[in-house]
């Protein structure tokens, strides 16, 4: 989580260093990573200044949000988020992920049945394209998820590869995403 303006710079350098070389002609999921990172610094900072500015921040990631079609809340990534391409991604509010989380597009991460507890995501875990995760599960870290996948139980055996419908383990990988998109 974003406390200070050290995390801040640290979160966006992790980020976005290996994809914008240019900061003005930067992609919609790179801008709407830097508008949630920008919410989330005065989210959490306090004092009237930031509560302020989080109103013209707020402002400015509702609008990337709407034109990238990417709806993640405040809060729910720790640094390293990864979005490749934009278009429908939705995570609930009540999701909580961990570092270097790779997302693909039309992925929808959320709650089942209007229950408030969503999925617990750990670290590196890499989510395919058209995947589903719903309900109060867990997965492990270093987890591959599959295209298309729907997943709605708990997976805690790190390096496990989910796919299918319902997800199940389909094999071990020996390496995480971070290691294979060098």
């Amino acid at each position: 989580m974003i406390k200070n303006r050290a995390d801040y710079k640290e979160y966006l350098s992790q980020e976005l260093s290996r994809r914008v070389k240019n900061r003005i002609f930067c992609s919609p999921q790179d801008k709407f990573i830097k508008s949630l990172r920008r919410v989330e610094y005065h989210y959490n900072s306090k004092g009237l200044w930031h509560k302020i500015m989080f109103l013209f921040a707020y402002f400015h990631y509702r609008r990337w949000s709407m034109k990238s079609g990417i709806s993640i809340s405040k809060n729910c990534f720790e640094k390293g988020l990864s979005l490749p391409h934009f278009g429908s991604i939705v995570v609930s509010a009540a999701c909580k992920a961990g570092k270097n989380c790779r997302i693909q597009n039309n992925v929808n991460i959320g709650a089942s049945m209007g229950s408030k507890k969503a999925p617990k995501i750990g670290d590196n875990v890499y989510i395919g394209p058209g995947a589903v995760l719903f309900g109060d599960i867990e997965i492990a870290d270093n987890c591959w998820i599959g295209a298309n996948a729907v997943v709605n139980k708990s997976f805690l055996e790190p390096y496990s590869v989910i796919a299918g419908v319902p997800g199940k383990v389909v094999r071990k990988e020996t390496r995480n995403w971070t290691e294979v998109m060098k």
